[in-house]
C-alpha cells in the first residue's frame, strides 16, 4: 500500500509552497521597484549636487584651477566625475566621462543615462555664464546594481526566515487539525472492534466536526440496528422453537410407539401442520434476505387489480367461514389496469390477509377494498381486531417490532411478514401504509400507479 503521508506533513510543505512562492514575487517585484526607484533616487541627488556647484561656479570660477579643483575635489569622494569646458575650450577630464558628457549634451542643462562602452552613466550639464563655458557631473549606475545585488541578499535571507516560520507554522497547524482526526480514526477503529459506546468530541474546524458528528451517529446507528437485529432474532428463534418443540415431541410418541391408531395420525397432522409453518417461516426469511439483494427479480406486467383482488376474495371467504369471520369485498366494477408482479402481489394480499385474520375475533369483520383515487389505484386490507397503538404503526414495517410487542397479549406472526410485504410493494413502485380501520381494527393499504394500458393479463393462483 503506497504511504500517503500525514496531515501535519502536508499542511506543512504546502505553508513551505505558499511562502516561498510569496517571497519569491514579493523580491521580484520589490527588485523591479526599488532598481527603479534607486536609479530616480541617484538622478535627483545628482541634479541637486549639479545646481550647488552651479550655483558656486561662474565664468571665472570656471576659468580658474583653484575653483574646479576644490569642486573636484568634493564630489569625487562620491565617486562622481566632473567635466568642464571653458569658454571657447575644449572639455576637459577624464576620457569616459567626457565621451558621456558629449552624448549628454554639454552646454545646455540636461538629466540624462547614457551608456559609454556598454556601461551605463547618469550625466548632469550645466551652463555657466553667456560665453559657452559648462560643466558636467557624471556617476557610474554601479551604484544601482550594487543595491540591487544587496537587495537580492535581503530577499534571500526573507526567504530562509519565512521558509522556517511557515515550516513551523505548517507543523504546528497540521498537529492542531489533524488531532480531532486522529480522535476519529481511533473510535472508528473501536467501532470495528465491536464498540458500540465509543463517541468522539465534536470540536475544531466545521469540516472536522462534521466528520465527528458523523462517527458519533454511525455508532448510534449501529448500535439501533444491532440492537434490532437481537431483537429479531429472538423473535425469530422463538417461533423456530414453537413448531420444533412440537414436531419433536410428537415425532418421539411415534418412535416410541406411544402414539398408536387415532393418536398416531393425529400426531402425524400436527407433525404436517407444523413442519409447513417451518416451512413458511423459512421461506418468508429467504425472500426477505433476497429481497434486498441485485438478483432479486420481478415479472412486471399489466394486470387488472380489481381480478386479482376478487380471486383472492375467493380463497380467503372459505378460510374466514371456518374461523365465523365475515369477509367483506368492495371493488369497482370495472378493470383496475396496474403494473405489477401479480404473482408478489397475490403474495402480499395473502400475507396481509392472513395478519387480519388471526387478529379478528369471531363475528367481526374482515375487508378487501379496491378504490380509484386519481391516478392511483388503493387496495386495502381491513380487520375489526384490536388494532394498535397509535406509536405502532409509523414502525409496522420494521422487522420483529409488533412481535416482540404483542407476542404476550394476542396471536402474532413471525415478526418478517409485514417486512416482507412492504418490501415487496416498495420493489414493485408501490406504497404500503398503515393506520386505524373504520371496523375498529388495523388497515393496510397497498398504493400503485394505474397502468396506461388497459390490456391485462390473466392472474395466476397461488
Amino acid at each position: 500500500m503506497r504511504y500517503r503521508g500525514t496531515l501535519a506533513g502536508r499542511i506543512t510543505l504546502v505553508c513551505l509552497a505558499v511562502a516561498g512562492i510569496a517571497v519569491i514575487v514579493a523580491g521580484f517585484v520589490a527588485a523591479r521597484l526599488i532598481r527603479t526607484t534607486a536609479d530616480n533616487v541617484l538622478q535627483t541627488s545628482l541634479s541637486a549636487q549639479a545646481d550647488v556647484v552651479a550655483s558656486q561656479l561662474d565664468e571665472t570660477g570656471i576659468g580658474n584651477r583653484l575653483g574646479v579643483g576644490k569642486v573636484a575635489d568634493v564630489v569625487r569622494g562620491q565617486g562622481i566625475s566632473v567635466v568642464v569646458r571653458r569658454a571657447g575650450g575644449q572639455p576637459a577630464g577624464d576620457a569616459v566621462s567626457v565621451q558621456a558628457a558629449a552624448k549628454a549634451g554639454l552646454g545646455a542643462r540636461r538629466s540624462e543615462r547614457v551608456v559609454v562602452a556598454g556601461s551605463q552613466y547618469l550625466v548632469e550639464t550645466r551652463p555657466v555664464g553667456t560665453r559657452g563655458a559648462a560643466f558636467a557631473l557624471v556617476l557610474p549606475a554601479r551604484n544601482a546594481e550594487t543595491t540591487q545585488r544587496a537587495l537580492v541578499r535581503n530577499i534571500l535571507f526573507a526567504l530562509g526566515i519565512g521558509l522556517l516560520v511557515a515550516a513551523a507554522a505548517g507543523f504546528a497547524s497540521g498537529r492542531l487539525l489533524g488531532r480531532p482526526l486522529r480522535r476519529a480514526a481511533a473510535a472508528a477503529g473501536s467501532l470495528r472492534a465491536g464498540r458500540r459506546d465509543v463517541r468522539v468530541p465534536v470540536e475544531g474546524p466545521r469540516e472536522v466536526a462534521e466528520v465527528a458528528g458523523s462517527l458519533n451517529s454511525l455508532a448510534d446507528a449501529l448500535a439501533h440496528s444491532e440492537a434490532r437485529q437481537r431483537d429479531f432474532l429472538l423473535s425469530v428463534s422463538h417461533e423456530l422453537r414453537t413448531p420444533l418443540t412440537a414436531v419433536t415431541g410428537f415425532a418421539e410418541a411415534i418412535a416410541d410407539g406411544v402414539a398408536s391408531g387415532d393418536d398416531a395420525q393425529r400426531a402425524g397432522q400436527t407433525i404436517q401442520r407444523e413442519a409447513q409453518r417451518l416451512e413458511r417461516l423459512v421461506t418468508d426469511l429467504l425472500e426477505l434476505a433476497r429481497l434486498g439483494a441485485d438478483e432479486f427479480r420481478l415479472d412486471v406486467t399489466t394486470l387488472d387489480l380489481g381480478a386479482l383482488l376478487r380471486d383472492c376474495a375467493e380463497v380467503w371467504q372459505l378460510r374466514c367461514a371456518r374461523e365465523n369471520v365475515q369477509l367483506q369485498v368492495f371493488a369497482p366494477a370495472g378493470p383496475v389496469p396496474v403494473t405489477a408482479d401479480a404473482r408478489r402481489l397475490h403474495q402480499v394480499v395473502d400475507g396481509l390477509a392472513e395478519n387480519a385474520l388471526r387478529v379478528t375475533p369471531a363475528g367481526a369483520p374482515m375487508v378487501f377494498a379496491l378504490s380509484v383515487s386519481g391516478s392511483d389505484a388503493c387496495l386495502s386490507v381491513r380487520d375489526g381486531g384490536p388494532g394498535l397503538a397509535p406509536e405502532d404503526y409509523p414502525v409496522a414495517f420494521e422487522r420483529g417490532v409488533l412481535n416482540a410487542r404483542y407476542r404476550d397479549r394476542r396471536p402474532v406472526g413471525s415478526g418478517i411478514g409485514l417486512a416482507l410485504v412492504h418490501g415487496l410493494v416498495t420493489r414493485m413502485g408501490g406504497a404500503l401504509t398503515a393506520g386505524p380501520a373504520p371496523e375498529g381494527g388495523a388497515a393496510f393499504t397497498i398504493t400503485l400507479p394505474l397502468a396506461a394500458s388497459t390490456a391485462t393479463v390473466p392472474i395466476p393462483r397461488p
